[in-house]
Order: structure tokens, then C-alpha cells, then sequence
């Protein structure tokens, strides 16, 4: 976070002593299937994907009380894309402005495949955070305004995308399972 910090003061500095053109972005949770497994958002369309074509049974979660603010990578992009078409260079924040739950996250991954959740869903202590914050929300009206940018992915219709591309990778997962190119253990935990 101190680097984050630190970044920003750099970028302000930088524009305000040098007068280069120069943007800052607070950019909320920004998903999309290509968002690393070490992710919560990832982690539970992987295991969705895994446990519905077979090669899981259980997802290992902590807390499905924490709330974010999810938004698609790719409307993100547009945003900043849009900050660096301006005249003056400012900052902004980028957000959907909707929070949602782990567990409303989880519930509407199993809903794309058919499969309700608390039949696999394991709520394991060591993935509780010391320090969580309970709801994190942004406030993206300045780059609304501004820039005239709001998300066009949806928080359900970013879910389905996120486990469709993994239910499609688990399958090929499968075939090298089936052909005996890959071991794989049923009760795998991938973080």
C-alpha cells in the first residue's frame, strides 16, 4: 500500500514540477479471466469450473461476508484509455460503484454451471484475513463526469464470462487427466 502511496505523490509531483502529462487511476477490484489464481475472484471460478467437469470436489474459502467492488478489466482499460485523451491530465477514480459479497459471487458462479454452491463450499479459518475490510466501494462520478466512461460489464454477466473461460479450461484439463499427462487430487485447494 505505502508503494501505491508513494506512486501517486510521484505522478502529481511529477506533473505539477514537470508539466508532463501525466494520470493517476484508483482502479477498484478489476476482473476477467485472465486475473491470477491467487485471486478470490479467480480462485472460485477455477474450483467452479474444476468441481463441474469433475476434477475437484471442494472449495476452500474464509470469508464470504467481505464486499467488493468488481468490475470487468476490460471496461477499466477504456477508462484510462479515456484519461489519457484529455487535454489536462488529472486523476481519477475507476469503479462500478456496486458492492457484492464473496458469497453472492460464489452463488452466481455455481448457478453458470448448475450446482448449488453449499454442497462444495468449505469455510476454512487459515483464509480469514487478520486486518479485513468489510466493504470496499468506489466512487468513480469524477471519471463519469469527465471522461464520460461507466462500466458496460455487468457484475453477473463478468462472473458468467470468468467461468465460462475456466469451465473451457478445465475441460482441457480433463483430457490430460483422461490421457494420463496430468495427476490431479480431487480435494485440491489451488491457493
Amino acid at each position: 500500500m505505502k508503494h501505491k502511496m508513494l506512486a501517486w505523490l510521484y505522478t502529481i509531483n511529477y506533473r505539477e514540477a514537470y508539466g508532463i502529462f501525466a494520470c493517476n487511476g484508483i482502479l477498484f477490484n478489476h476482473e476477467s479471466p485472465r486475473r491470477g489464481e491467487n485471486f478470490v475472484t479467480r480462485k472460485i471460478t477455477r474450483a467452479v469450473a474444476r468441481i463441474k467437469i469433475g476434477l475437484q470436489r471442494k472449495l476452500f474459502l474464509g470469508n464470504l461476508h467481505a464486499s467488493r467492488d468488481w468490475g470487468f478489466a476490460g471496461d477499466y482499460v477504456e477508462a484510462m484509455w479515456l484519461m489519457l485523451q484529455q487535454e489536462k491530465p488529472d486523476d481519477y477514480v475507476v469503479a462500478t460503484e456496486e458492492s457484492h459479497t464473496v458469497e453472492e459471487f460464489i452463488e452466481k458462479a455455481f448457478v453458470c454451471v448448475g450446482l448449488n454452491w453449499k454442497d462444495h463450499v468449505v469455510i476454512d479459518k487459515q483464509y480469514f484475513r487478520p486486518a479485513e475490510v468489510d466493504n470496499l466501494k468506489g466512487d468513480s462520478s469524477k471519471a463519469r463526469k469527465v471522461l464520460g466512461w461507466k462500466p458496460k460489464v455487468g457484475f453477473e454477466q463478468l462472473v458468467k464470462m470468468m467461468v465460462d473461460e475456466d469451465v473451457q479450461l478445465a475441460k482441457r484439463e480433463k483430457v490430460l487427466v483422461d490421457a494420463g499427462y496430468m495427476d490431479v487430487s480431487l480435494d485440491i485447494d489451488l491457493v
